[in-house]
């Protein structure tokens, strides 16, 4: 399996890192991609990277909760790190409505910067929405005749807003909230074709079942691989094949 988001560089898996890259060893995950927070958070994410790099693989962005009022100075920081061919995304990126709304124009400035980043170094785009479709939606209207690709990263919004994202040629991350008895989600998927989602767990957040309300680990991704097959009614390692074929397809695997 691909853990296609996961923050295993944020300091609630310092005291036992090793051994949470070893349960995810053992429940067969292959490579997890570590989408990036902000300018403060690159140095321990490399840092980690270079402890396993085999397994390991960095992006580079700023979360639209980390965008503030000095943004432009964070985003010539990406600039210069995005150049060393270090990255297989821009990630994490986005809007976010639901926190703090004092910087919602320079979340949108923000967004519209590394989306050209990454259609100038021909790299996929980790979309963060919440609270946020339809200016998402809006904002990536001028990009319609742009080679952009990419995923909404932990998806769960209804089938209307699954359709036109794959319509506009993205992936769907599905996380552990799939898992949660007062989710719908997998209703809304069912008629989604599986070569359009990815698995990822955005550890430390959003365990899944039974592990909600703890903090979640690369590992747990089994428990989302599960559920995901049983609504599509398909053998768990079909699924893990073609989902492990969707992220190698967009992040150059």
């Amino acid at each position: 399996m691909i853990d296609t988001h996961s923050h295993i560089y944020l300091e609630q898996f310092h005291n036992d890192f090793n051994e949470v890259i070893n349960r995810a060893k053992e429940v067969g995950i292959t490579k997890i991609l570590l989408p990036n927070i902000d300018i403060d958070s690159i140095s321990d994410m490399l840092k980690t990277v270079d402890r396993y790099p085999d397994l390991l693989l960095p992006m580079i962005g700023i979360h639209p909760s980390s965008v503030k009022a000095n943004f432009a100075e964070d985003i010539k920081t990406i600039e210069k790190e995005i150049i060393t061919g270090k990255y297989i995304a821009v990630g994490e990126i986005g809007i976010d409505l639901y926190w703090d709304k004092t910087f919602v124009k320079e979340q949108i400035s923000a967004f519209h910067y590394q989306i050209e980043l990454a259609i100038q170094h021909n790299l996929p785009i980790v979309i963060h929405m919440r609270d946020s479709y339809e200016t998402i939606k809006n904002e990536l209207g001028i990009y319609s005749n742009k080679e952009l690709k990419g995923v909404f990263h932990c998806f769960t919004g209804n089938y209307e807003q699954a359709e036109w994202i794959i319509n506009k040629g993205f992936y769907l991350g599905i996380g552990g909230v799939l898992t949660f008895k007062n989710s719908d989600l997998t209703k809304q998927l069912v008629n989604i074709p599986l070569d359009k989602l990815l698995l990822e767990t955005d550890a430390p957040y959003l365990a899944p079942v039974p592990f909600r309300g703890k903090r979640n680990e690369p590992s747990y991704i089994k428990y989302v691989a599960e559920r995901l097959a049983i609504s599509y009614n398909i053998e768990i390692n079909k699924l893990i094949s073609i989902t492990n074929d969707n992220a190698k397809e967009l992040f150059n695997i």
